[in-house]
C-alpha cells in the first residue's frame, strides 16, 4: 500500500493562499473597525512585507532571466546557415503572431475597460499610495520629452552593458545586448562557440531553477500581497475589477485559439480547424496541467510529427525556438495587465504610450522562459516601459496562475501553427503518420 501524500499542485496552492489572503485581509479590517485591534496596522508591518520581498525576488531574477534564455534562443539558431530559409520566415512569423497578439489584448482591453469600475476614492488612495513612485515617471517622462524623435532608438543600445544591467529600467538595452552576443556566437566557428553556449546553457539551467525556487514561495506571496491589498483599499469594486480583469485576458485568449491560429491553418495550410484540434489537444491539455511550454515541447513535437504531418526536419527547428521567442498568449495578457493596472490607478494612457506597450510587449516575450511564472516578470519590463508603476503587479497577482495555465495554451498553439505553416513553405508538410481519421484536408 502506498502512503506517499499526493502534492498539491501550485495553482491549488496559490489559490488557497489569494483566499486565505483576501479572508485575513476582512478580517482585519472588521477587527480594525469593530474592536479597536490594531489589526490593520499588524498586516502592514508584518504580513505586506512578505509581498514585496515576493515581488522583489521577481524583479532580482528578471534581468539574468532575459540574459540567459535570449542568449541561448537566439545562439540555439546557428543551424540558421542550412536552414536559413526557413529559420527567416520562422522569426517573422513569429513576431508577426506576437504583434497580433497584443493588438488583440489591446483592443478588448480598451472596449471593455475592467479597470474604470473603481470608485474614485479607491483610485484616489492607490494614487496616493504610489505618489512617489507616479511623480518619478512624471519627471522621467518630461526629460525624455526634451529630446529629439529618434531618441528612444538611440536608448536601446546601451554604451555600457554593466551599467545597462544594473536597472530593470534598461531592459530593453540588455535585450539587445543579449541578441547582439547570440548573433556573434552563431558568426564564430563551431568549436570556439561551444564552450561559451555550454557555459549559457548551464547558467539558463540555474536560472530557470531559480525561478521555480521563486515560485515556491508565490503561494505566501500572494497572501501576504492580497491581505496588504485588502488592508490598503478594502474596497469590493477592486475585486469586481479583477474578475472583469481575467476574463478580458480569457476572451482575448480564446479568440487566439479557437479563431486566429486555426484560421492561419486554414488559409496557409489548407487543413481544417477539426484536423488541427484533434492532433494538438493532448499538447493543449499538458500545457494547461503544467503551465511551461518547456515541459510541453516533447509532447509537443510528438503530435506536431505524428498528428500534423510536420517533417522532423522543421519541427526540431521551429518548436524549440518558439518555446523561447514565440509567447503570444504571455504577450496579449501583458498587455491586458497593463492597461488595465493604468485604468485601475486613474491613468490614461496615450496612444504613444499603448504603441510602447506592442513593441515592448514583443520584445519582452522573446526573453520570457517557458516556465511558471516567467510572464509575471517579463511584465516588470512592460510597465515600466510604459510609466505605469510596478508595485500594480499586486492588483493581479493573485489570479496571475489560473491565467497563466490559459496562457500556456496560447503559447504551446501558435508553436504548432507556425511550424505548420513553415513546414508548408518549404514543402515539409504531408500526411500523419499517424492516421486517427480519414478526412484531414
Amino acid at each position: 500500500m502506498n502512503d506517499k501524500k499526493k502534492k498539491l499542485a501550485l495553482h491549488w496552492k496559490i489559490l488557497i493562499g489569494m483566499i486565505l489572503g483576501l479572508i485575513i485581509g476582512v478580517l482585519a479590517v472588521y477587527l480594525d473597525g469593530h474592536t479597536g485591534i490594531a489589526a490593520k496596522q499588524f498586516i502592514t508591518d508584518w504580513i505586506k512585507p512578505f509581498g514585496k520581498i515576493f515581488i522583489n525576488m521577481l524583479k532580482l531574477i528578471a534581468m539574468p532571466l532575459i540574459i540567459a534564455s535570449l542568449i541561448k534562443g537566439v545562439s540555439d539558431l546557428q543551424d540558421i546557415s542550412k536552414l536559413s530559409k526557413m529559420g527567416l520566415r520562422t522569426i517573422a512569423i513569429y513576431v508577426a503572431t506576437t504583434v497580433i497578439a497584443v493588438t488583440i489584448g489591446l483592443i478588448l482591453v480598451n472596449v471593455i475597460r475592467p479597470g474604470m469600475g473603481v470608485s474614485e476614492a479607491t483610485r484616489t488612495s492607490l494614487m496616493n499610495a504610489y505618489a512617489q513612485d507616479a511623480t518619478a515617471r512624471i519627471s522621467a517622462a518630461a526629460e525624455q520629452a526634451k529630446h529629439g524623435p529618434l531618441q528612444a532608438l538611440v536608448d536601446i543600445v546601451p554604451s555600457n552593458f554593466f551599467a545597462a544591467a544594473g536597472s530593470n529600467r534598461n531592459m530593453l538595452q540588455v535585450i539587445f545586448f543579449a541578441v547582439f552576443f547570440g548573433i556573434g556566437l552563431i558568426l564564430i566557428p563551431p568549436e570556439k562557440a561551444q564552450p561559451v553556449k555550454d557555459f549559457f546553457d548551464g547558467f539558463n539551467e540555474v536560472i530557470l531553477k531559480l525561478v521555480d525556487l521563486i515560485m515556491l514561495m508565490a503561494p505566501y506571496g500572494v497572501l501576504a500581497l492580497l491581505a496588504g491589498l485588502v488592508v490598503d483599499a478594502p474596497s469590493a469594486e477592486l475585486f469586481q475589477a479583477l474578475l472583469s480583469y481575467s476574463l478580458t485576458v480569457v476572451a482575448g485568449l480564446a479568440v487566439l485559439i479557437l479563431f486566429f491560429y486555426p484560421a492561419l491553418v486554414k488559409v496557409f495550410t489548407g487543413r481544417s480547424p477539426s484536423f488541427f484540434f484533434k492532433g494538438i489537444s493532448p499538447a493543449q491539455l499538458l500545457a494547461f496541467s503544467t503551465s511551461s511550454s518547456a515541459a510541453t515541447l516533447p509532447v509537443t513535437m510528438e503530435r506536431v510529427e505524428e498528428h500534423l504531418g510536420v517533417d522532423k526536419e522543421v519541427s526540431s527547428f521551429v518548436l524549440p525556438v518558439g518555446a523561447t521567442v514565440n509567447m503570444d498568449g504571455t504577450s496579449l495578457y501583458q498587455a491586458v495587465a497593463a492597461v488595465f493596472i493604468a485604468q485601475v490607478m486613474g491613468m490614461h494612457l496615450t496612444l504613444d504610450a499603448q504603441l510602447s506597450i506592442v513593441i515592448t510587449a514583443t520584445l519582452a516575450s522573446i526573453g520570457s522562459a517557458a516556465v511558471p511564472g516567467a510572464g509575471m516578470v517579463m511584465l516588470v519590463i512592460v510597465l515600466n516601459g510604459a510609466g505605469i508603476p510596478e508595485a500594480g503587479l499586486a492588483l493581479i497577482f493573485a489570479v496571475d496562475r489560473p491565467l497563466d495555465m490559459m496562457r500556456t495554451i496560447a503559447n504551446v498553439t501558435g508553436d504548432a501553427t507556425v511550424s505548420m505553416i513553415v513546414a508548408k513553405s518549404v514543402d515539409k508538410l504531408g500526411t500523419p503518420k499517424v492516421k486517427e481519421w480519414d478526412d484531414f484536408a
